[in-house]
């Protein structure tokens, strides 16, 4: 993280905090984590075909589906995300 460029901002319901990736540091980010101390952190997922892909296996084929099934999975593919909605296509 680079911390000069980090900010947070708050307002009576709402806190919004911006990162930035040091140089070098490409790609994009799967998750964060956060939480009041190092104990009590929750990790949260950031939208990408990927980890959709990875819920969504989860839910449609849980662990004691053969191998076969999985293979079966559809096709997802993040087509828009706004703070209001995500659109996604199945396949």
């Amino acid at each position: 993280l680079v911390s000069p460029e980090t900010s947070v901002s708050l307002s009576a319901h709402n806190a919004a905090v911006g990162l930035a990736k040091a140089p070098g540091c490409t790609g994009p980010w799967e998750k964060f984590c956060f939480g009041l101390d190092a104990s009590t952190l929750q990790e949260r997922l950031f939208v990408s075909e990927e980890n959709i892909d990875g819920f969504l296996g989860d839910v449609l084929c849980p662990s004691f589906c053969s191998q076969s099934a999985a293979e079966s999975q559809p096709l997802i593919e993040v087509l828009d995300v706004t703070e209001d909605r995500i659109q996604i296509r199945l396949e």
